[in-house]
């Protein structure tokens, strides 16, 4: 499965990166291509190309803020999971998410 994901807290910190890695660790585990981008202090990091988000089956936002440039993900299954759930769970949100 292809999967892309936005994570993103309100100070865009530690969380932000800490639920972005255990989404990759697991992903990639389970034998899934993943790419996150991040949303934060520093702005958006390792963007999400219009190709990334085509090809992708699944979008994960492991967010506890709006994510800057939904509609790039209109039309989309959208799994909308708090960044602690991401941080905590990955594997559960990936099943969630159909992986």
């Amino acid at each position: 499965m292809k999967i892309v994901g936005v994570t993103a807290c309100p100070t865009g910190i530690a969380h932000t990166y800490m639920a972005a890695e255990n989404l990759e660790k697991a992903a990639k585990a389970a034998g899934h291509q993943i790419k996150v981008e991040t949303q934060g202090s520093m702005g958006i990091e390792n963007e999400l190309t219009a190709s990334d988000v085509r090809n992708a089956d699944v979008v994960i936002f492991a967010v506890d803020i709006e994510v800057e440039k939904k509609e790039r993900f209109e039309g989309k299954k959208v799994i909308k999971v708090g960044v602690t759930e991401a941080i905590k769970n990955p594997s559960g949100v990936l099943a969630r998410a159909g992986g």
